[in-house]
Order: C-alpha cells, then sequence, then structure tokens
C-alpha cells in the first residue's frame, strides 16, 4: 500500500477534503519520484549497519580461523620437513658408513691380493731359478755325455782306423810280395 493511501486514511476523519488533496499530492509525488518508495530510512539504514557489521565481524572470525588452520598446517608441514630431513640426515650418514665399511673391505681386499700377486711373483721367480738350475744341470749333463760319446767315437775310429791300416798293409804286403 502506498504513502497516499496511508495518508488519506489517516486524515480523512479530520477533514475528507484536505485529506484526499494531500493524497493526490502524495500520489502525484510517487508517480513523479517512483525512487522515493523505495529510499531506505534511518531505521533501515541502522539495521542494514548492523546487518554488515555482524557480517564483517563473522567474516573476521572465519579469517582468524583460517588463519590459525593454516599456521597450523604450516607448523605441521615444518615438523614434517623437520623430520623428513632428520630421516634423510640419518640415510645419508648410514651409506656414508656403509661406504667407508665397504672402502675398508676393498682395501683388505686388495691388500689381500698384493700380497697374493707378491707371494705368486715370488714362487714364479723361484721356479724360474730352478728351471734354470735344472737347464744348467741338464746342459752339463749333456756337455759329458757328447764328450763321452766323443771319446767312444774317437775310440772307435782309431779301432777302425788302426784295423784298415793293418788291413792295408795286409794288402799291398800281400801286392809287394
Amino acid at each position: 500500500m502506498g504513502y497516499a493511501l496511508k495518508i488519506y486514511q489517516a486524515f480523512k476523519d479530520d477533514n475528507e477534503e484536505k485529506a484526499k488533496v494531500l493524497a493526490e499530492a502524495f500520489e502525484e509525488l510517487e508517480k513523479r519520484y517512483p525512487q522515493l518508495t523505495q529510499m531506505s530510512t534511518k531505521a533501515d539504514l541502522n539495521e542494514t549497519e548492523l546487518r554488515l557489521i555482524q557480517q564483517i565481524e563473522e567474516t573476521r572470525k572465519e579469517i582468524k580461523e583460517v588463519e590459525l588452520r593454516l599456521v597450523q598446517q604450516i607448523d605441521n608441514s615444518k615438523k614434517e620437513i623437520k623430520e623428513t630431513e632428520l630421516k634423510l640426515a640419518k640415510e645419508i650418514e648410514n651409506i656414508r658408513k656403509e661406504i667407508k665399511e665397504t672402502e675398508l673391505k676393498l682395501a683388505k681386499e686388495i691388500e689381500n691380493i698384493r700380497k697374493e700377486i707378491k707371494e705368486i711373483e715370488l714362487r714364479l721367480i723361484q721356479q724360474i731359478e730352478n728351471t734354470r738350475k735344472e737347464i744348467k744341470e741338464v746342459e752339463l749333463n749333456l756337455s759329458k755325455e757328447i764328450k763321452a760319446v766323443e771319446v767312444r767315437m774317437i775310440k772307435w775310429m782309431f779301432t777302425f782306423w788302426t784295423g784298415q791300416l793293418i788291413a792295408l798293409i795286409g794288402i799291398l804286403k800281400y801286392f809287394f810280395t
């Protein structure tokens, strides 16, 4: 219901003619300025202001809650990062220990292999020396045997040539006698 009807009803008992004119004037104003009916009153503004203040406060509370949750999540993330760092540091330390142990084992193995190589080298040198001695002995034995064969050959040659010479002398004697 418009303001014109309200004014008419309010003043019709006092003077119906004045009430009618006053109502028509307000009706004309409402037609020319329709936004007047939509204008807020001070009470409306106060109510809106209170609602906005309440919404602002609620929004602030929500922001605080979100901020607290984010701070808590950040703290949790920092704790997780620290825990992960500690775990990784321990793993790195363990790996370093394993590397050192492996290095020591390999150094010992290398040392053992070097010792084995030295032992094998000494054995081979000894075997080479023994083989050289054996070769010298075989060489000496062969020299002795060759000399013995030479002596026997000379004996046989002497016997052969002596026999030949005697036979030749016998043949020559036979021809010349």
